[in-house]
């Protein structure tokens, strides 16, 4: 699936996991961040496009390219994806988005 920000193309769904409390996306970004890969907490999903295969999140391309570096050695650890939903705004990484 394809991954669309509010202001744009992120890149691609590269991992999903469906854990409860702690669901979250890897987006290979490609050439837009120069190939490097974010992990996204499901709770800024805004919507999905089974149809067109596109999952829309509720942030920014900066707000996205600004975020903590994706840790290929810790993403699984649950205060690795604490840390992230921090940077999100999302209650402990839980994938909750705050107003979403």
């Amino acid at each position: 699936f394809k991954v669309e920000a509010t202001d744009g193309s992120i890149g691609k769904v590269d991992e999903s996991t469906y854990e409860a409390g702690g669901s979250y996306i890897v987006v290979d970004t490609g050439p837009w961040i120069f190939g490097k890969k974010v992990l996204l907490p499901a709770g800024l999903i805004s919507d999905i496009d089974p149809d067109a295969e596109t999952v829309f999140v509720a942030r920014t391309k900066d707000e996205i390219k600004n975020a903590p570096e994706f840790d290929e050695e810790r993403y699984r650890e649950p205060s690795y994806r604490n840390e992230i939903g921090s940077y999100y705004g999302t209650r402990a990484g839980t994938g909750s988005g705050q107003g979403l």
